[in-house]
Parts: C-alpha cells; sequence; structure tokens
C-alpha cells in the first residue's frame, strides 16, 4: 500500500502489515463494515460502492481544512488538487516538483546554456499560484548535497550531461526521457526556489523501493541547511523515518527546518505514537508538522488523520498525566502540530 509495487508470486500480503491491519481497523468502518473487516469483504465493498463514492467518503471523512498537494508525480492519472478539494471540502493548495519542472525546461532546450536562466523564469511563472516547491534528490542523488550556490558554469556542464545521456536526437527529447540524478542541479534547483524565499520540502527516508535509504539520512542535508539557514527559507523534511530523531536533531538547532512523520505515521499503524513522540523528544511543538503523503488509494487521507489525531492525543494526555505540561498547554500544542505550523510556514491564510 505504497507507491512500492504489490506482492510477488512468493506472496506476503499487505493486508497482513500494521498498515494493512490499521485499513481494516479504521477504514472498513466508513465503508459500512464492522472493524477488522476480513480482506476478502473489504475489497468486495470497496468494488461495490465504486471508486467516486470510496473517494468522497474517504476524503470528506479525514476532516481536512486545507491540502498541499504534490503535482509533480504521475499528475495525469491522479485527482487535481482542486477535484481533492472539492471531495474534502478543503482548500487545495499546489506543490511543485523541482526535477519535473526542470525535466521539461531541459527537454525543451536549443542551447544548454541556457538551461539556468530558463529554468529561473519557469520556476517564477510556474509557482505564481503554489505554496512551495518539492525535491526528490534523496530519490536520485542522495541528499549529500552542495553547501554553496554551484556556478552557472557547473550547471551548465551538468545540463550537458544530462541531455548527452538521455540518448535520440535533441528534437526529440521528452521530459520523461530526462532523470536528474545530479548534486549539482538538485542544489541549483533548490537554491532558486530558495531565491523566491519558497519553502522547500525535501522526500526524507521511507519511500519505495527506488529510494536509497544509504543516502536518505537528513543529517547529509547539514552542509545546505547551513547555507540556506541565512536566507530565511523555510525547509520541510518530510516522513524521515528512521532517521526521525536525527530530522527532530535538525529541526531543533536550525531556526528554519521543520520535521513530519507523515509517510512513515500511517505505515507503522498502531505505533504512530511512538513514532511521533520519538521525533517529538528534540523536534519543538512548533517545528512539527501534519502531513499524509496520501498517494493513489483514498484511504490513506483518512487512515492518516486517524492516525495522526489519536497519537497526538495520546502524546499530550500522556504529558498531562505526568505533569510535564497542563491540559492547556496540551491544547494549544495540538492546535500548533495540527494546522498552525503549516499555515504560518506556507502562508495558507493569505492564499485562500
Amino acid at each position: 500500500m505504497t507507491e512500492a509495487d504489490g506482492p510477488g508470486p512468493l506472496g506476503g500480503s499487505l493486508f497482513d502489515s500494521r498498515v494493512g491491519l490499521a485499513v481494516r481497523r479504521w477504514c472498513a468502518p466508513v465503508l459500512d463494515l464492522a472493524p477488522h473487516a476480513s480482506p476478502e469483504e473489504y475489497l468486495a465493498r470497496r468494488a461495490e460502492l465504486g471508486f467516486a463514492e470510496v473517494n468522497r467518503r474517504f476524503l470528506a471523512g479525514a476532516g481536512l481544512d486545507s491540502l498541499c498537494v504534490d503535482t509533480g508525480f504521475d499528475f495525469d492519472a491522479l485527482l487535481t488538487p482542486r477535484e481533492l478539494g472539492g471531495l474534502a471540502d478543503a482548500t487545495p493548495h499546489e506543490i511543485v516538483r523541482l526535477e519535473t519542472l526542470a525535466e521539461s525546461v531541459a527537454a525543451e532546450l536549443d542551447r544548454p546554456d541556457t538551461f539556468p536562466d530558463r529554468f529561473r523564469e519557469a520556476l517564477v511563472e510556474r509557482t505564481r499560484h503554489a505554496v512551495g516547491v518539492k525535491s526528490i534528490a534523496a530519490y536520485r542523488a542522495g541528499l549529500d548535497l552542495p553547501g554553496e550556490r554551484p556556478p552557472d558554469g557547473e550547471v551548465v556542464k551538468a545540463v550537458e550531461r544530462l541531455l548527452r545521456g538521455s540518448g535520440g536526437d535533441p528534437q526529440g527529447r521528452r521530459p520523461e526521457h530526462l532523470r536528474i540524478a545530479d548534486p549539482v542541479l538538485h542544489g541549483f534547483l533548490v537554491w532558486c526556489a530558495a531565491d523566491l524565499r519558497l519553502p522547500v520540502q525535501f522526500h526524507v527516508g521511507y519511500g519505495d523501493a527506488e529510494a536509497d535509504l544509504t543516502r536518505g539520512d537528513p543529517l547529509l542535508l547539514t552542509g545546505l541547511l547551513r547555507g540556506l539557514a541565512p536566507t530565511g527559507t523555510p525547509v520541510m523534511l518530510l516522513h524521515n523515518y528512521p532517521f526521525h530523531r536525527n530530522a527532530g536533531y535538525l529541526a531543533q538547532v536550525f531556526p528554519n527546518v521543520f520535521a513530519d512523520v507523515g509517510l512513515a505515521l500511517h505505515g507503522v499503524g498502531d505505533r504512530a505514537s511512538v513514532l511521533l513522540n520519538e521525533l517529538l523528544e528534540l523536534a519543538p511543538f512548533g517545528k512539527v508538522l501534519y502531513s499524509s503523503d496520501a498517494y493513489g488509494l483514498a484511504e490513506f487521507f483518512h487512515l492518516a488523520a486517524v492516525l495522526f489525531r489519536r497519537a497526538l492525543a495520546r502524546v499530550l494526555d500522556g504529558g498531562v498525566a505526568q505533569g510535564s505540561w497542563t491540559g492547556a498547554d496540551a491544547s494549544r500544542l495540538a492546535g500548533m502540530v495540527a494546522a498552525d505550523n503549516a499555515r504560518r510556514v506556507y502562508a495558507l491564510d493569505q492564499r485562500r
């Protein structure tokens, strides 16, 4: 139930994982089934209702106010931010994927030396109504990116390498034939976003089989974070498992760094409160955000919201019971993590 491939011929159903068990527990009732309905019952009921009704129920039931949607992956096969917002009765906002935009610009170049200016112009236009951008460097080149802005000359050389490696003649290039996987280019894209003071998201850690976790530790970003700190550019570390404690440290020591455990939170199912608590060991409550990374299946919008609320309540109620903070503190901190931090950093209230 991630972007990874499903079970192979050797078996191993994802229904028999913590996320699958959580779907049966928390999503089955939304489809008018008893909690813990069998996988066969669940899939039959889902097919009976049809995708439109299933989408409506799960999106509406998530209880969301705003949606920040990355539109850079498989966009033609998915609902648009506006469509998702309509189903969820939430305000939709777009997150622009840097590599997708850069590959589109590179595919249309007449000369590699025009890429830096062409990309900067395209980013301004493409983010006119967006609330942030996202880098998937972790999937491509890893997070050990340059701590300083790459000179345009180095960027042009990297584009030349990209185009030589694409195969085919320049007139026949298409964006899907190009795959940016060069630290120089990833760094350049991030610095261009920083020039526009746009929040920059980084996928970190846990993902599908394409992610190389040996290169996905957020501590590898330390040099770049030092370079970006004087700009005030908000840096959003997404997902982070199994490096969530490292992300919490970075959120503590860098004033512009924020973190979540979005994709991992529903992946661990009933262990969600443990994961969130570990992130919050060092990360200030004002630097932690809710996210879902819901992709492909509407269940994940609902499941992520349910597990997050339960996890946050368990963490905060536990602190009250231990005398670590007051009930009033818990209510205030819950509002920060659930919504207020995101509204502030992404300036969502200015986009309504």
